[in-house]
């Protein structure tokens, strides 16, 4: 099956570049290269594609608002890239219903990696960019009044169940969460399912988020984000 791809940047160089790369693949297809955010929105509208490529930073409207709008409207699944290495807008991005985060300087077969992980249905970070950022920004900014009320949401889920949102706000891949719960990979993939299912979350990456905003792992106590095995090193999968 062909990934169907929109790429969008303002920089021509650069959306060309990502897009002769990605074009260069046989089971990847760029159907539309654009420069604006709106564009990017009107794109995924026409041409139905798998995954969107978003710069952050573009003119008409931003990555992050056609991020929004993407989401809403679609099933596109959308990765953003930018230079900047910052909390805030990896934690927009994320919710604005990006699946991915990677930097402008990720190599080629990173970038490669990612489309497919992110079509496939997977989510993942840079590791620069990783779960750590999430931990500092949700440590600065949540206030207690607020983890207590969001807290509410975990009482729909099982003791088990809870269990597993803990271990993949720690960044636990199935293998290490069937590990940890002493049960099989089939197994925890239903409780992943069903936690994503009563939680209204989109994917594994919103899981995180989940855990450090309900105060189900206390910002500064998380592991590290685990890389899952054969990953390359450019980028950090949050999926199985």
């Amino acid at each position: 099956m062909t990934i169907r791809v929109v790429v969008a940047d303002d920089q021509e160089l650069v959306r060309s570049g990502f897009a002769m790369i990605l074009d260069a693949q046989e089971d990847i297809e760029v159907v539309a290269e654009v420069g604006d955010g709106a564009a990017a929105v009107e794109a995924v509208a026409r041409q139905a594609p798998d995954v969107a490529l978003l710069d952050i930073r573009m003119p008409v409207l931003d990555g992050i608002e056609a991020c929004r709008a993407i989401s809403a409207r679609s099933a596109c699944r959308t990765v953003m890239l930018t230079t900047f290495d910052s909390d805030e807008y990896v934690y927009e991005a994320l919710h604005a219903g990006a699946s991915g985060f990677l930097l402008k300087d990720v190599r080629r077969d990173d970038l490669v990696h990612a489309v497919r992980v992110v079509a496939a249905g997977e989510s993942l970070l840079a590791p620069s960019v990783a779960r750590r950022l999430i931990e500092e920004y949700t440590a600065a900014t949540a206030r207690p009044s607020v983890r207590a009320l969001s807290a509410g949401r975990l009482e729909v889920l099982t003791a088990r169940e809870r269990e597993t949102l803990l271990h993949l706000g720690r960044g636990l891949s199935n293998a290490e969460i069937a590990a940890a719960l002493v049960v099989s990979e089939h197994t925890v993939k239903s409780h992943v399912g069903n936690v994503l299912a009563k939680l209204g979350l989109r994917d594994r990456i919103q899981a995180v988020i989940c855990a450090y905003e309900t105060g189900l792992i206390a910002a500064g106590t998380g592991a590290g984000a685990a890389t899952a095995a054969g990953a390359p090193s450019g980028v950090s999968p949050s999926g199985e």
